[in-house]
């Protein structure tokens, strides 16, 4: 069975709801997707760097994913891989074990605990200014 590439923001949100599990060179999401098969994604922000970095992170990540998925990828799941600051720089090799060791855990149920929804890094609740 083929890979499919998830391509709607609404697929790539809902992968957010799903497992989670965090690598120094990114953040692993697998969520059930009601039988369309192994799916794979990858997003990299724009605190990572210039659009040249940005691309080959992601060339680099598809590549990861096109290697691990057939074998180690769970069945009727998306995949989403979120690029880190680190990721860069890190050795494929090494990428690609943290990758297979992240689908591992993803398998087994054991994903990182969830972040706190609602507050982002930096910001401070209404009403309290300075």
């Amino acid at each position: 069975m083929s890979l499919g590439i998830i391509r709607k923001r609404a697929d790539f949100l809902a992968a957010n709801r799903g497992l989670r599990v965090a690598r120094p060179g990114f953040v692993l999401l697998a969520r059930p997707n009601g039988g369309q098969g192994k799916r794979f994604g990858v997003t990299v922000t724009k605190k990572i760097g210039n659009a040249v970095v940005r691309n080959r992170m992601k060339r680099r990540f598809r590549e990861l994913l096109r290697a691990a998925l057939p074998e180690a990828g769970l069945p009727d799941h998306d995949h989403v891989l979120i690029g880190r600051e680190n990721g860069i720089e890190r050795d494929f090799a090494r990428m690609a074990q943290e990758l297979d060791e992240a689908l591992r855990r993803a398998a087994q149920g054991k994903g990182d605990p969830p972040r706190r929804p609602g507050r982002r890094a930096g910001r401070r609740p209404r009403g309290q200014r300075q």
